[in-house]
């Protein structure tokens, strides 16, 4: 299963932690299309720091870099991807199908909620959440990204539980 969604409509399937971080995203717009960078304080959502990713969009032309990589992130990769772009140190089920990601925020200027279930290093089997949320630099341009995931290890989960987490992301 692999699915997009760029409406609220992901809320109602969305693990806790996710909906956390739209939600404060969500607040910090202040009736802006997107927040500022620096509307961002770490300290308000300190739990989630080690999920969190800070992408550079950089342009001409367009690509992505590693900004900052949590804890828990660069544990799930193996690997601290920090300073190296996204198209060369992918984490997911392809390198397309994650710069994709990337490149729809840039475009649209909007958050994207992407689910999807792949083998990460290890041989694990994973349900992935991940919620893709435009910053601007400066203006309404989106000069990073910030990326919140949330993973489910299907294989330590019963086959019923296992079954009853695909089926609850699908709508």
């Amino acid at each position: 299963m692999d699915r997009r969604l760029t409406t609220l409509q992901f809320l109602e399937v969305c693990s806790p932690p996710v909906a956390d971080i739209f939600r404060y995203w969500d607040g910090k717009r202040a009736g802006r299309l997107i927040p500022k960078r620096a509307d961002i304080d770490p300290a308000d959502i300190v739990c989630h720091l080690p999920g969190l990713v800070l992408v550079e969009v950089k342009r001409d032309p367009l690509d992505f870099v590693y900004r900052l990589v949590g804890t828990r992130e660069a544990a799930a990769r193996g690997c601290d991807p920090t300073g190296k772009r996204v198209a060369e140190n992918w984490f997911g089920s392809d390198a397309q199908d994650v710069v994709s990601n990337y490149e729809l925020v840039v475009a649209t200027r909007s958050f994207l909620y992407h689910d999807d279930e792949f083998v990460r290093p290890g041989g694990r089997f994973v349900h992935d959440e991940s919620l893709f949320l435009p910053l601007a630099t400066g203006g309404e341009e989106v000069g990073q990204i910030m990326v919140y995931s949330y993973y489910s290890d299907l294989w330590s989960q019963s086959p019923l539980d296992a079954a009853k987490t695909r089926s609850a992301v699908t709508l």
